[in-house]
């Protein structure tokens, strides 16, 4: 499915910016995942690792044209066609775009999460259903923050079916994977020690 910009701007809360018209199908979050530029926006996301912005030259380069960041580098005013839309939190509005794309879809919805057995429970049911629904999954094992909302993006008209897990290392992560997936069906694979350890106890 596609989204103008200026719907994906109005999703997120953007008012009184220039922006560009355009369309984009795709999310990025990995500047070495880059396949279609034209139809990507990317999330240029911060940890404390690595800081995202300083792929947003390198991207634009190769064509991306549509940006969500948190700062504007003085270099990009050159960057005339592009859009830069900007928010307080990328991670938050990759999450918030994905669940405005939730919940565009009645359909029946899966989520699984536990300590582990997450990916291979989301396989099983696959195998068994797959016969009988069109089915949109999480790819491998993207359950994560940044994986659950690009795996809830890849939900589209055909989906009679969705399967996603997700997994949380740290308290109240999940208060923000539910709205992005909004199962129907919730999956409770384990609750492992090894798991508890960022938790105060087992109720958070």
């Amino acid at each position: 499915m596609k989204y103008s910009i200026l719907k994906i701007a109005s999703i997120l809360g953007i008012k009184n910016q220039h922006i560009t018209e355009g369309e984009v199908s795709l999310l990025l979050t990995d500047s070495r995942k880059l396949s279609h530029p034209q139809e990507t926006l990317f999330f240029a996301i911060e940890t404390k690792q690595n800081d995202a912005h300083k792929f947003i030259a390198d991207l634009y380069g190769s064509g991306v044209k549509n940006f969500v960041v948190t700062k504007i580098f003085p270099e990009w005013k050159t960057f005339t066609d592009a859009n830069f839309l900007k928010v307080t939190n990328t991670l938050h509005a990759l999450q918030k775009l994905a669940a405005y794309h939730r919940k565009q879809f009645d359909i029946p919805v899966i989520g699984i999460t536990g300590s582990n057995g997450k990916t291979i429970v989301k396989e099983w049911l696959y195998q068994l259903l797959e016969e009988d629904y069109n089915i949109t999954r999480s790819p491998r094992s993207y359950n994560s923050q940044t994986g659950v909302p690009l795996s809830v993006w890849e939900l589209n008209e055909n989906a009679t079916l969705a399967i996603f897990e997700a997994g949380i290392s740290q308290p109240d992560e999940m208060k923000y994977l539910e709205p992005v997936i909004r199962p129907t069906i919730g999956v409770f694979t384990k609750l492992g020690e090894a798991h508890q350890e960022n938790s105060i106890n087992r109720r958070t």
